[in-house]
Order: structure tokens, then sequence, then C-alpha cells
């Protein structure tokens, strides 16, 4: 018999603050700025990822993540993740994908195929992306003659 799914909470939590530091990182002017592309360019894709934000209060904000591949499939495209900023407890957590509510465990088998620690997963999935933005990405940034 498989035993019971249960989630990690102090893993959990040391993600969603690792990421919430990597997204302050990215976006320092969050207050000042609506979006902000990273491009990662390596032969023979280029990756652009797009940081959006959808919300702003005093003591959350919500961005939407969004990778786009040069070259790839409709049907292989990544999930847009919604990431809830928690300002005053420096956490960012995952809350959707593509308007799809996530909840913190699924029974398995479900019938919509969700892994039991899908959450977490989702959440690490967004601090390798965000990592890699860190490491290997360029910002993409119009330029103004004048």
């Amino acid at each position: 018999m498989k035993r019971k799914y249960v989630p990690d909470l102090s893993r959990q939590m040391a993600q969603c603050e690792a990421n919430y530091m990597r997204i302050m990182k990215l976006l320092p002017d969050l207050d000042n700025c609506d979006s902000r592309e990273f491009q990662i360019s390596r032969e023979p894709l280029r990756t652009l990822i797009r940081l959006e934000v959808a919300e702003r209060f005093a003591y959350t904000s919500t961005i939407a993540v969004s990778q786009q591949q040069e070259g790839a499939s409709a049907w292989l495209a990544a999930p847009t993740l919604v990431v809830r900023l928690y300002h005053d407890a420096g956490m960012a957590e995952v809350v959707c994908t593509r308007r799809r509510q996530i909840s913190g465990v699924y029974p398995y088998p479900n019938p919509d195929m969700h892994q039991p620690d899908e959450k977490a997963q989702l959440n690490d999935y967004l601090g390798e992306w965000l990592s890699h933005c860190l490491s290997h990405g360029h910002q993409i940034e119009p330029v103004y003659a004048g």
C-alpha cells in the first residue's frame, strides 16, 4: 500500500522565499514596471521568458510568468504560471496555471492526472526558470532613438 503524500512545509516555504528573492532581483522596480522580458539564447532555439505584473496591492502583487520558445510546437507550450508575491512575508508561490487554481495536495489517481505534489513541483519549476534567467538571461529593452 502506497503512503499518502504529506507536504514538506519547511521545504516549500524555503522555495517560496528563494523565488521571491529571485523575482525581486529580476524586477527590482516592481512598483513602476508592467513587464520585463528575458531572452535565453542557445542554438538552435531561442527562449523568451516574460514576467508581467497583473495586480499590485499594498501587501501582495500578482505576476504571470510565461515562456515562449522559437520553433517549438504549440502543443509543447510551457504553462503560464500565475505567481502571487507576499511582500510582508517575502514569499512568492505559484497559485494557478492558465486560470486553473492549484491545490496543495491532490489525491492520486485523479481525473485531471495531477501529481500529488504538483504545487511543490510547479514552485520548483518556477525557481529553476528564475535562476536560469539570473544566470543566463539577457534583458530585452526597446532602444529609443532620441
